[in-house]
């Protein structure tokens, strides 16, 4: 690595590191060249990748941002043009080639929903091309692709935002401001779940009559993937196959880990090993339906060294509770996007004796020498340990994580400044891991990570 690459890089993560704190002003926003729009200009948009989510993006940004305005969108399929126009109005523009919607002018800004494989590509052409841009999670489908996606955004002074909205919902919030409270003494551990029993829900999704080679582009929806002939499965259900998606891991795992990298400001683990298998989704996917990553966090200045434990399980027939739970020396936070506990939960400073206890086995001088020695070493005051403490926070009803994400985005947009509640420093500590943990379980083999350099270890 040169000089000047490697001062860049380690110019990019102190400046991460300091935005994760909160404790100072965010450097990005001291940027010169960045140019504002007026407080009375719309910031117009368009949407590339009009699928689901690319929909749920658009909807929420028409929702919670009053001065965005969308006026084109990009898919490869005709039928999702015709959907454009037949839900947001006729006049929004729309083409097959998301490059035509770069080439315009009158747009400031992007949403980049595509399959994975297409993520850093088109946000990097967008970046080169002036857009400020909104990227759905994972940021990027490999390792190697991360950092060329942060050069390209530094150099090109633009906003960028991340697309795992949970973190902009209050529940999230009131987690972080606990945990940075001290509500729960040391960080130990960290578990999160994201299970599922239904059919859409391990991306089975609904493909169209009139799907064909001439309805869709086929070959640009390959792009760099393998050659193969046209399925309209592997293009309508493209999160089933690694060629387009990222598994269970890029998908679901990353708004787990992204959530406890919020919370704890943390900048992501050293060790990663994955275990799975396809257990029940045997339709010709290509990734696993139930998968369990344990990942190791190193102690830092902000936290404590603590293990996660992240399980995604597509055929639980059972009891279902997706949450999160960090557990520390005093306490444990559960949460959701909806609801919060936080449990307080102190031990006595006497250790106690007697019951499933060696006391038992003492002879009975031994015993009441070792009463004697207690009583004076613990006097009564520190034999009870505090009451256990229980308390609930529910998001308000009008919280929109989704809007509140965009609105974060659009609102930086508006100001030409960088420091997005999630950038791409921030999201590519995020994406890294989980790509991590598909690599361990496709590879098994544990994966060691560098979190302050962002690169992996040999």
């Amino acid at each position: 690595m040169d000089s000047k690459r490697r001062h860049f890089l380690k110019s990019v993560t102190a400046a991460s590191a300091l935005i994760a704190t909160g404790s100072v002003a965010k450097p990005f926003n001291i940027i010169r060249d960045l140019k504002k729009i007026s407080p009375n200009d719309k910031i117009r948009f368009a949407t590339i990748g009009m699928g689901i989510q690319g929909n749920q993006d658009t909807k929420a940004v028409l929702r919670g941002v009053p001065d965005a305005e969308f006026v084109a969108a990009a898919d490869l399929y005709d039928g999702r043009l015709t959907r454009v126009k037949e839900t947001y109005g006729k006049d929004i523009f729309t083409t097959r080639d998301y490059r035509q919607i770069l080439e315009r002018k009158d747009i400031d800004a992007v949403l980049v929903v595509t399959p994975d494989h297409w993520h850093d590509h088109i946000t990097k052409a967008a970046l080169q091309a002036g857009k400020h841009v909104y990227c759905e999670k994972p940021m990027v489908q490999h390792i190697d692709e991360g950092k060329s996606v942060i050069e390209a955004w530094k150099k090109s002074g633009k906003t960028m935002q991340i697309g795992s909205q949970r973190i902009s919902s209050a529940s999230f919030k009131e987690a972080k401001r606990l945990f940075l409270a001290g509500e729960i003494g040391e960080i130990n551990y960290v578990e999160s779940n994201n299970d599922r029993f239904n059919s859409l829900g391990a991306w089975n999704y609904s493909i169209p009559g009139d799907a064909s080679p001439t309805t869709l582009d086929w070959d640009a929806f390959l792009g760099d993937a393998p050659k193969t002939p046209f399925d309209a499965k592997r293009f309508f259900r493209w999160r089933n196959y690694k060629d387009y998606g990222t598994g269970v891991a890029g998908d679901l795992f990353v708004h787990l880990i992204t959530g406890v990298h919020f919370v704890t400001n943390s900048l992501g683990p050293e060790r990663i090993f994955s275990s799975g298998e396809l257990s029940y989704w045997k339709d010709g996917r290509d990734v696993p339906d139930v998968l369990v990553s344990i990942l190791e966090y190193p102690k830092t200045d902000l936290h404590a060294n603590f293990q996660m434990v992240l399980r995604v399980n597509f055929a639980n027939a059972g009891a279902i509770a997706n949450n999160t739970r960090i557990i520390g020396t005093e306490g444990q936070i559960e949460f959701t996007e909806n609801n919060l506990i936080l449990t307080k939960k102190k031990l006595s400073k006497a250790p106690g004796y007697g019951g499933y206890d060696s006391f038992g086995t003492f002879s009975a001088s031994e015993q009441k020498e070792f009463e004697k020695q207690y009583n004076a070493q613990y006097p009564a005051d520190t034999r009870k340990a505090d009451p256990v403490k229980e308390i609930r926070f529910e998001a308000p009803k009008e919280d929109d994580a989704h809007a509140n994400h965009f609105r974060d985005f659009f609102e930086n947009v508006k100001k030409g400044t960088l420091g997005t509640v999630e950038d791409p420093v921030f999201g590519f500590r995020a994406a890294a891991p989980v790509l991590a943990c598909n690599d361990s379980y496709f590879k098994k083999k544990i994966i060691h990570w560098d979190p302050v350099a962002m690169k992996l270890k040999k």
